[in-house]
């Protein structure tokens, strides 16, 4: 059976040693997270995720939801499990006071997600998306519905939804039709139907809050038309009690590869009362919100199934024995050498190892950057942190994405024919992490966000700030770290090079953009963790430097080495791919395949 064993270790080095939350504990929002305080999560966090929430990973797995008259009951174990987590004010972690939230940032629940996602990603997409809910709804509803709705999701009595696909669109929602018609006392009437709708029916909780996007009827056509509301499954009156149950259902929920734990349900409104989120026709900004925090988490449950795979095959490596070492027996006492010792296992552990750390790291860097985005008093310094987040978060969500599920794969592979066999657990592993590639927008949507709109945001001077950043880091490293520093530098003007290359072709032939921003994507988030390796590097080598003889330090350095030596230098294919344009891809007639 897999195991998991929490990175708390490595989480405390990244928030307190390389992005220096404690800088900003000063700021509102941010001064009750004292280095102490976030130790003391870290460790509870770990506790939930290992003791509670693991075991039941491969029970919700094989047992998966069950349909019956619209109702869906969770596996074996997830409720009691659910009441333990909203018991213990996990749901709270990151929310407002005023709602009955713990107020704690953004970096330490993106910690602690990572967590939940690794020891049981299906669970964890409950509460994950009902905080994303609260997040639209904190951000866009009126005060009236905010004090009905979020302090019950914020305890985690009620959960939260989102529904955006249809039947016949998924990226292109402007095609949608359901519709809201007013009605005179100022809610609207809901009709139509969302399909692959996350945790839209089960039995957790008492009342599920979904976020529908609908086009009121009358309105523009087009994206220009979609609005947002909020539809209750039970109405709440005045005083907080339950009215009648509302004219939505659940039709049925999906047979899907993987996730199995959680409910993928078909949503049918007919005729269901909904209350206006923001203004009308302008749904699309409010469920952004929305949807770029989940971009953000879905990036993160990437490289969680790859953490989690890696944790376990690493056990494996060292345990299994099979032939010997290439440069003579390691282990003459067995009958053969551990697989640790062979090359290639090593190269896909180290893999695993330097991307997991990587992607860690840029992750809590995006959570540090979403708490100045809302708390730093200067205005300048706010909108640099949302400029920072809008222009990576196709870049955490697509290529961390991409990555964690091709990682999962090869920590598969460690195990040879073990892999393949469901008592070990891999497979589950290979197969949870695969939906992170497609849903908050598939990975190829994530690519043209990125070219098509985030590289030219304010005249490219969010990518330039983003560049000064890295040349910083490359002044900043240590003289010991120079070749590495430059391995960076090289991998840099790759990147710079493939955006001036869309910029000269991308105008004149659009498909030139389309045919390189995977390529692209990939490239530019190669970079981006080759500056978090290097800021780490300098974090764990001051740390040696000032007398610490902690074998964690040196690891540290030595598998940073590894990335910027090994991994590092793909830019240069990718880029070789970016200028090759999209004739090659274009050629063949449609009929010719």
């Amino acid at each position: 059976m897999p195991s998991y064993q929490a990175p708390v270790r490595d989480m405390k080095f990244v928030i307190h040693d390389v992005i220096g939350a404690a800088r900003y504990a000063d700021l509102p929002g941010l001064d009750q997270a004292t280095p102490d305080i976030v130790d003391a999560v870290l460790e509870a966090g770990a506790t939930m995720c290992e003791e509670v929430l693991q075991p039941l990973n491969v029970v919700g797995d094989r047992e998966g939801c069950h349909y019956a008259n619209g109702t869906v009951t969770t596996p074996k174990g997830f409720r009691q499990a659910y009441n333990l987590f909203t018991e213990a004010g996990w749901t709270a972690l990151a929310a407002d006071p005023e709602y009955g939230g713990q107020g704690m940032p953004a970096y330490l629940a993106l910690a602690f997600n990572e967590m939940v996602s690794s020891s049981n990603m299906a669970i964890g997409m409950y509460p994950g998306l009902t905080h994303g809910a609260y997040r639209a709804i904190h951000a866009h509803a009126n005060d009236e519905l905010k004090r009905t709705y979020l302090p019950n999701m914020v305890s985690g009595k009620w959960s939260g939804t989102m529904n955006l696909t249809e039947p016949h669109c998924g990226t292109d929602l402007g095609l949608m039709r359901t519709k809201a018609e007013p009605q005179s006392d100022g809610s609207y009437r809901i009709s139509g139907t969302k399909i692959f709708i996350s945790a839209g029916e089960h039995d957790l909780v008492e009342n599920i809050i979904h976020l529908v996007l609908a086009k009121i009827v009358g309105g523009p056509e087009g994206i220009k038309g979609v609005s947002l509301f909020i539809v209750p499954k039970f109405l709440v009156n005045a005083d907080g009690s339950f009215g009648a149950r509302n004219g939505v259902r659940c039709g049925s929920i999906e047979h899907k590869m993987g996730i199995h734990g959680n409910a993928t349900c078909v949503m049918n409104y007919d005729g269901a009362v909904g209350y206006l989120v923001g203004e009308e026709h302008k749904g699309m900004r409010a469920m952004f919100t929305m949807m770029n925090e989940a971009r953000l988490g879905v990036g993160l449950q990437g490289y969680s199934q790859s953490e989690v795979a890696y944790q376990n095959a690493l056990i494996y490596a060292k345990d299994r024995v099979q032939g010997r070492s290439l440069s003579g027996t390691k282990a003459p006492e067995k009958a053969a050498d551990p697989i640790i010792v062979h090359p290639d296992i090593r190269r896909i552990l180290m893999n695993l190892k330097a991307f997991n750390e990587g992607a860690r790291a840029l992750c809590l860097e995006a959570g540090l950057k979403a708490d100045l985005a809302n708390h730093h008093p200067n205005d300048a310094d706010r909108q640099a942190a949302d400029d920072w987040m809008a222009l990576m978060t196709p870049i955490i969500k697509g290529f961390l994405t991409d990555q964690g599920f091709a990682h999962a794969v090869n920590a598969q592979q460690v195990f040879g024919g073990h892999g393949y066999i469901q008592e070990w657990g891999m497979e589950q592993f290979v197969r949870d992490a695969r939906i992170a590639m497609i849903y908050e927008g598939a990975n190829g949507i994530q690519a043209l966000d990125l070219v098509g709109r985030k590289l030219g945001m304010k005249g490219g001077q969010v990518l330039m700030a983003f560049m000064a950043d890295v040349d910083q880091a490359i002044a900043d490293a240590p003289s010991e770290f120079a070749p590495l520093a430059a391995k960076l530098a090289e991998a840099k003007d790759h990147l710079t090079q493939g955006t001036m290359w869309l910029m000269q072709n991308g105008m004149s032939n659009p498909d030139n953009a389309g045919a390189a921003s995977s390529d692209y994507m990939h490239m530019f988030g190669l970079v981006a963790l080759g500056y978090m390796w290097l800021r780490m590097m300098a974090a764990a080598k001051s740390k040696i430097d000032a007398g610490s003889t902690d074998p964690f330090y040196a690891t540290k350095l030595v598998t940073g080495r590894y990335f910027l030596e090994r991994m590092l230098p793909d830019t240069t294919s990718l880029l070789a791919k970016v200028k090759v344009g999209a004739e090659p891809l274009m050629a063949l007639a449609a009929d010719a395949f």
